[in-house]
């Protein structure tokens, strides 16, 4: 029998509208993987009777398990009011909003019958992509600061921008989820309190409780970095935001008047008064964790290990725990209430959804849009820079060195990181881009060229059947200072002494034709600039070398390229030749991820913490997500296919209708390997995240002794070990169903595209 939960209605300090606080009787809850999620939404109402008949409401279809079902929606409709309804049905059914499709609804993309050019711009964290940007849109590095540069991880949201031949200017901006929000603030609550039980300092804890482990949700953009007492530098180990940017105080960016909306001081008395509420519930849940297992004979040292693995779900069953996620909440929520110009859309439950601008005034509009994309460390309490998932911006931006701009859309992705395996795979997110663009533009720094992220994007780029959009990039040529390289042309060959490297290593990996292809591009498109980080043109040799190169680039990046003739041949492959590829790419996705879970010992994928393994289990249990950080299962199935496809492709048994040229040749390949991509995407989200969803909550949800092993084993077995088994020669459904759904990818391809599987 399902619990029976109740409604009770609740107000923060400084609020004038009632909230509701219950559990839901049908949705999961993350920290234990069963129903009873705990949900917090406001009642749109000031008024105290109104408030108690909508929560009254709501505890009569808490009542009323008929009512559950998402299908009865329409019936509770007919009863409750639409307040109601609309909080207990909230995210009831497995729907994901599709902010892309939002974006496009209020600021349509031009596309390539408009004579645009997508271009996609790649490259690890500090290869100068943002600086390129800035570059082609001729926006000033000193008083215009648009886009947000640092030598630390920057670009978080897909950034995309349309240079127009005429105004206005046009902005149309979406928001995280108000779930996910909430999902990372508890994750940050939760690694403040870790941080105190390990012994750690008040002032470590208090950096985690604004800035996320993984870079990507910094709420200190949002909230502000309050120093404790005492204090003198808290955070003198964080990487410098907006390196590049003149000091100044935040007033003279955005004004005065913020500051009769929100008051920066008491954000940071609760900050700072959270931690040693934090270290209070460490505590008290430490204490009874350590009760519970006095019984055992496990050492003091193991104890220890068990609480602190336990300590995550023992304090998300606190309420003082999600008031402390609540109050933090309010802070942001506070934040919207800054934007002055634009029009806010907001969700029928009142979170944020999207931000319209538009204006002729170039100068207000890049003041406006700072908000949202700023990293400026002035302005820190008053950004709501992490909250957003997408930029779009249109207008008439021009190039300083150019007369007019050229018809692009340029698309600006998080950075590769700096992992440091070429094998490791690209997210999905990115995968799709470079499938759908016209142009991909690699960014990569030349003072330290082709380390393993790009080496990593370029492998994605191969074998998906896209080399034929490569263009490169190589930025810092004005920081190559040697002896041995004097001249331009000299530190031009040794960059492509470098490349030449990874290419040969390329050719080992993936065969002839994914290095011929990306030698071909690097040999047709390939540029080098210096001092980006100014104004170009007027700066002497170098200024208007870069410059010259930069109108290059500009001027390939939006021509028209014909499509490569794939010819009349077509290949036949032995179609015993498809089990062998599945086998090889399920075995290394296997190997590498028993390494990962600490199953087995690989040198290549050594284990990962718990913590990270777990955060991973949640994401995909809960449905937002197919990675966390590096942690990409999902990818990396895609890209072992992906790759021994590739390979078995450059291996027909013969061609039929006369023999192809190498160009014919790789046309076809690359024609192949496209149409494969494509249907990848669904096949490995199919397969290691919807139909194995429940797995990983229950993954997840493992506490107390050897629960790190157990989800381990979990993982193992009932999510890749259904998702992605290893085909086996004798008859079975189960093992051999992935190999089966594979081989229909490539039967509708053969269909689609004429080759032969024999």
């Amino acid at each position: 029998m399902s619990p029976h939960y109740t409604a009770q209605k609740s107000r923060s300090q400084g609020r004038e509208g009632w909230s509701v606080i219950f559990r839901h009787p049908v949705r999961l809850d993350p920290s234990t993987g069963r129903p009873g999620r705990r949900v917090r939404r406001g009642l749109g109402t000031s008024v105290d009777t109104e408030a108690d008949v909508l929560v009254g409401q709501l505890n009569e279809i808490l009542r009323t398990q008929s009512l559950w079902d998402p299908h009865s929606r329409q019936q509770a409709a007919g009863l409750f009011d639409s307040r109601v309804v609309d909080v207990f049905y909230e995210d009831l059914e497995t729907s994901r909003t599709d902010f892309r499709r939002i974006r496009d609804d209020l600021l349509a993309l031009p596309t390539a019958d408009d004579g645009y050019k997508h271009v996609l711009l790649v490259g690890t964290t500090g290869a100068g992509k943002t600086t390129v940007v800035r570059q082609l849109l001729g926006t000033d590095p000193e008083t215009e600061r648009f886009p947000s540069t640092s030598t630390a991880k920057t670009t978080v949201a897909d950034t995309e921008i349309v240079l127009t031949e005429a105004g206005p200017y046009r902005a149309a901006i979406t928001f995280a989820g108000r779930d996910e929000v909430v999902d990372h603030l508890t994750e940050n609550v939760s690694a403040a309190a870790l941080a105190l039980f390990q012994g750690k300092s008040e002032e470590d804890a208090l950096r985690r409780l604004v800035d996320h482990v993984n870079q990507r949700f910094r709420f200190s953009y949002v909230l502000g970095r309050p120093e404790l007492p005492a204090d003198d530098d808290l955070l003198d180990d964080e990487d410098d935001e907006d390196d590049d940017e003149t000091a100044g105080a935040a007033e003279d960016v955005l004004g005065f008047a913020d500051l009769e909306v929100i008051d920066p001081s008491a954000t940071a008395t609760l900050l700072v008064q959270t931690v040693p509420r934090l270290r209070s519930m460490v505590e008290r849940c430490a204490a009874n964790a350590r009760e519970e297992l006095r019984a055992t004979d496990e050492d003091a040292r193991i104890v220890e290990e068990i609480v602190e693995e336990t300590l995550d779900t023992d304090l998300r069953a606190l309420e003082d725990f999600h008031a402390v996620v609540d109050s933090l909440l309010h802070e942001i929520e506070l934040r919207f209430s800054l934007l002055g110009e634009g029009e806010l859309r907001r969700t029928r439950q009142g979170w944020p959804l999207s931000w319209t601008l538009e204006t002729a005034d170039r100068a207000v509009f890049l003041k406006t849009v700072m908000r949202f994309s700023s990293n400026y460390a002035p302005l820190f309490g008053r950004l709501l820079t992490p909250l957003v998932n997408g930029i779009r911006v249109a207008g008439p931006f021009v190039p300083t060195w150019a007369e007019a701009s050229d018809r692009l859309v340029l698309i600006d992705v998080e950075g590769l990181g700096h992992t440091p395996k070429s094998v490791a795979s690209v997210s999905t997110d990115l995968a799709k881009r470079i499938d759908e663009v016209d142009a991909i533009l690699v960014v990569d720094n030349a003072t330290a060229p082709m380390q393993a992220a790009p080496v990593a994007a370029l492998k994605a780029v191969a074998v998906s059947g896209n080399s034929g959009k490569l263009h490169f990039l190589f930025t810092h040529f004005d920081h190559m200072q040697a002896d041995n390289l004097p001249r331009f042309s000299d530190r031009k060959r040794h960059v492509l002494a470098s490349v030449e490297n990874v290419l040969n290593a390329m050719g080992k990996e993936l065969g002839p034709v994914g290095e011929r292809a990306v030698r071909t591009q690097l040999e047709r498109h390939c540029y080098f600039v210096g001092g980006m980080h100014k104004p170009l043109g007027s700066g002497g040799k170098e200024g208007k070398r870069t410059a010259s190169q930069m109108r290059y680039l500009s001027a390939d990046l939006s021509a028209d390229e014909a499509a490569p003739d794939t010819g009349p041949a077509r290949p036949v492959f032995n179609r015993m030749a498809l089990p062998l590829a599945v086998s090889a790419a399920a075995g290394n996705f296997h190997a590498r991820w028993s390494g990962l879970l600490g199953l087995t010992y690989n040198a290549d994928a050594p284990k990962e913490h718990w913590t990270r393994v777990k955060a991973l289990a949640r994401r995909l249990g809960e449905g937002w997500g197919d990675e966390y950080d590096s942690l990409k299962p999902v990818a990396d199935l895609r890209t072992e296919l992906q790759v021994q496809i590739f390979l078995m492709l450059q291996s027909p048994v013969r061609w039929e209708g006369g023999e192809p040229t190498e160009e014919e040749r790789e046309a076809v390949i690359n024609e192949i390997s496209s149409a494969v991509t494509g249907r990848l995407y669904a096949l490995t989200e199919q397969r290691l995240k919807e139909d194995v969803q429940n797995a990983w909550l229950d993954a997840y949800g493992q506490r107390g002794p050897k629960s790190t092993f157990a989800r381990a084993r979990i993982i193992d077995a009932d999510v890749f070990g259904r998702g992605a088994p290893v085909p086996t020669a004798a008859p079975s459904a189960d093992k051999n169903s992935f190999l089966k759904a594979v081989a229909d990818i490539l039967t509708e391809v053969a269909d689609e595209t004429g080759f032969v599987l024999g």
